[in-house]
């Protein structure tokens, strides 16, 4: 049986992603314990709220014991290599998560792993983000399918995963955001071509929320960007989620934001902490969503699992 490693959304298949997400709406007690008598090895080389709670937390509700990793007790790529550390890892544990600055880290640990690697974010995407946001969305608005879903802001690592997972879905994704910062027409390209629905970009914030049901923002200066923060805030002005620009959204639009947020900045207090928000749904079904995958994962690899605890 092949490793299935999860470093992007688009390593599901369209069906795939529908069954995480119906696991991650199941009663824990439904979902068994595939991880009894096993650990897990979760590498923060960012430090993270939700991430590691939810994470955390999922693997104790499927059975398992997690190991937090600060990132310089690895030292990846300092101490040791990438590929060192999860070979080594992968007799320890039934899979690695890592959460890591850069994508390439988080590949050449699944170049090498011989246990699923889940990647808890890099600097190109963030999969379990996606899915607690599709998640959310499908309890608030129904089923995705022919839906208009609003980005504003930044096309980082989580606008990049969610717009997988919204075409795989078959929603329409609209990206609002500075020319030099938007997506290139090969990048929507190749996540256009991962389902029905659509990605496009749009220069105008007014016209990438007329008619959503979902306005999704997150910071503008991401974690390891600060030598950037005064350039960004600058070209980014324009772009706050305000209560006006919700207006154009449909009657009764969700804003979302993955956390933390800066209010003043990517959005209006009065946005976020308003009735319409659904930030605190999002990070709870951080939980949901990753306890959804990693039982997934443990019914596709359970053979895996066990062979290596034998071993």
């Amino acid at each position: 049986m092949s490793i299935r490693h999860i470093l992007d959304t688009s390593d599901l298949s369209v069906e795939e992603l529908k069954d995480v997400l119906a696991l991650a709406q199941m009663p824990v007690a439904q979902l068994g314990e595939p991880l009894t008598g096993h650990c897990a090895a979760l590498i923060f080389e960012k430090p993270s709220n939700r991430t590691r709670h939810s994470m955390e937390v999922a693997v104790v509700q499927l059975g398992g014991h997690p190991v937090y990793t600060r990132g310089e007790e690895v030292g990846i790529d300092v101490r040791e290599t990438a590929e060192d550390i999860a070979q080594v890892m992968a007799g320890y544990h039934a899979f690695l998560g890592a959460r890591v600055f850069k994508h390439d880290v988080v590949q050449r640990m699944a170049s090498v792993s011989s246990v699923p690697v889940v990647n808890m974010l890099s600097d190109v995407a963030h999969p379990l983000q996606a899915l607690a946001d599709v998640l959310t969305m499908q309890q608030q608005h129904g089923e995705l399918q022919g839906k208009r879903i609003a980005w504003v802001g930044d096309f980082n690592n989580v606008a990049n995963s969610l717009a997988q997972a919204c075409v795989m879905l078959g929603a329409e994704f609209v990206v609002s955001t500075p020319p030099q910062y938007r997506p290139t027409e090969s990048e929507l390209a190749t996540i256009n071509a991962l389902g029905k629905g659509s990605a496009q970009y749009v220069a105008v914030p007014a016209e990438a929320v007329n008619g959503a049901i979902a306005v999704h923002t997150d910071v503008w200066i991401s974690m390891g960007e600060e030598s950037v923060a005064a350039e960004k805030a600058a070209a980014f002005s324009g772009f706050m989620v305000t209560q006006d620009l919700m207006t154009r959204a449909q009657q009764g639009a969700c804003f979302y934001h993955c956390l933390p947020a800066h209010r003043g900045s990517e959005v209006e207090a009065a946005v976020i902490d308003g009735p319409n928000s659904r930030v605190i749904e999002q990070a709870h079904n951080r939980l949901h969503s990753a306890r959804g995958l990693l039982a997934w994962i443990f019914q596709q690899q359970g053979a895996v699992v066990k062979e290596n605890a034998q071993s």
